[in-house]
């Protein structure tokens, strides 16, 4: 299979266009721009409003006129991650793909599928004049990676009809009807930096090769968190020798499972081959810990240049704030139907390092908003006792699953029409922007629907190819049988 041959082709058009227009999370300007020019283009009212968020309505074709107005959505912006060795300017490069099999994959970066593909399939229903459908409203949102605060700042009266389908979830024929709510906790240790001090040997301790992935969807997959290894190790020298911390930078995305990291530290001349000597047997039991699931992990460490540290008490109380701060699974749904599904969770996703302070980002979700507080403050005090300064913020609601949900019955009967297969209804843990548009307007009949997608934010992003031309036919029958007025 070559690019030539993807399909639908209508779609596969759209999505590259779309990944020549460069558009990371908060910085979407030329996308909007793109989508306002595309609407316009097509002589179809378009609006763009305060936050950014674009609307494109396109009238009922002939005969469906009295149907019900389906909103079609997607976010417009993607997660930026790349291999530490490829070069490119997220803010003015291209993406570049390719065919691998029956996936399409990016060359070192994320594929931005998510969700550029339901940009792309939108875009395509715009644009085709030959489909049955009754009124429809395309909505593309920014920022919903880092935040959702496209969802956020619509006003409530920028979207008019009275069923959505959002076009963000990564498994075809699964449908959501449910998410969690999320919440973003930043923790800040200040300082004065020390001289190096003497007597003291400096190492810098590398990891990578991890798989990395979304701290939603993928945090019950016992993938390895980059930080959580990192200071594991530190933490067990830190209890025989006196470690003093230089640097600590791990991950880059709040709602990433990070797979890499560097960290800079100094320990006493005569523990050095100690040290060694530990890593070589901590690199064993992580491997046959995650022998299953991370296949390529890599440590290494080397001598490096004295440089200033942490003060002592700093070093001490950052690593043992990030020992003892809860990550991955912490409680399964009690719903019998949804038994399987991680229903609170928590991930450090990322520290960095200043001159003068240390920042840390770690992300709480939960289908049950008051285990979402719980969580949330969990965290918090975690890094309170530590002596850190903790912020929260970023948070969303869970969307609420609505058991007499008409737009539910006539998704899953198409399905099985056009299939000859039962599909999965499901909650999914992780935030979707169908739990703002819950709050702003309670009326709306919901369900979110995708093509499949593995290694979410992350370079090893991927599409399944086949699944698209699927989720299109699928849709196509979904528009003909929405409901009259």
């Amino acid at each position: 299979m070559n690019k030539n041959e993807l399909k639908p082709q209508c779609v596969f058009e759209q999505f590259a266009r779309i990944n020549n227009i460069p558009r990371p999370s908060k910085h979407e300007e030329k996308m909007i721009e793109y989508l306002k020019k595309f609407g316009e283009d097509l002589k179809l009212e378009t609006k763009v409003d305060e936050t950014g968020n674009v609307i494109i309505r396109k009238p009922a074709s002939k005969g469906y006129e009295n149907r019900k107005t389906l909103i079609l959505q997607s976010h417009m912006d993607m997660v930026c991650e790349k291999l530490v060795d490829k070069d490119i300017d997220f803010t003015k490069d291209p993406i570049e793909t390719y065919v691998d099999g029956e996936w399409l994959r990016a060359k070192g970066t994320t594929l931005g599928a998510d969700d550029g593909i339901g940009c792309a399939i939108e875009m395509a229903v715009l644009a085709d004049d030959s489909l049955e459908h009754g009124p429809i409203e395309c909505v593309f949102t920014r920022d919903e990676e880092t935040g959702l605060t496209g969802a956020d700042g619509m006003g409530a009266d920028f979207m008019t009809g009275d069923l959505l389908i959002n076009l963000d979830s990564e498994d075809e024929g699964q449908f959501f009807i449910s998410c969690a709510g999320g919440v973003t906790t930043r923790a800040t240790f200040k300082f004065a930096k020390e001289s190096a001090p003497d007597g003291y040997f400096f190492m810098k301790l590398s990891l990578q090769g991890l798989h990395g992935g979304h701290s939603g969807d993928d945090i019950n997959k016992k993938f390895a968190n980059g930080i959580k290894l990192l200071t594991r190790f530190i933490y067990i020298i830190s209890e025989k020798y006196d470690v003093r911390l230089a640097s600590f930078n791990s991950g880059r995305m709040h709602n990433a499972i990070p797979r890499d990291g560097v960290v800079v530290f100094a320990v006493p001349n005569e523990a050095k081959e100690d040290v060694r000597a530990s890593l070589n047997i901590f690199a064993k039991d992580v491997e046959d810990e995650f022998h299953v699931t991370e296949e390529h992990i890599e440590f290494k460490l080397e001598s490096t240049d004295a440089e200033p540290v942490m003060p002592k008490a700093v070093s001490r109380n950052l690593i043992a704030a990030l020992q003892a701060v809860d990550n991955g699974p912490y409680s399964m749904c009690q719903d019998e139907a949804l038994a399987w599904m991680v229903e609170t969770s928590s991930n450090v996703a990322s520290v960095t390092t200043t001159d003068d302070a240390v920042n840390i980002v770690a992300s709480q979700r939960s289908n049950v908003m008051s285990n979402l507080t719980n969580m949330g403050n969990t965290v918090k005090a975690a890094f309170e006792l530590a002596g850190a300064e903790v912020t929260q913020g970023d948070k969303y609601p869970a969307w609420k699953m609505n058991p007499n949900s008409a737009l539910t019955d006539i998704v899953v009967e198409t399905y099985k029409k056009l299939f000859n297969k039962e599909p999965k209804v499901i909650g999914i843990h992780a935030g979707l922007e169908c739990g703002l548009f819950s709050e702003k307007y309670p009326h709306l009949d919901m369900v979110s629907m995708g093509p499949t997608l593995r290694g979410v934010h992350s370079p090893d992003e991927r599409l399944l190819i086949p699944t698209v031309q699927m989720v299109w036919d699928h849709l196509l029958e979904i528009m003909k049988n929405i409901p009259t007025k």
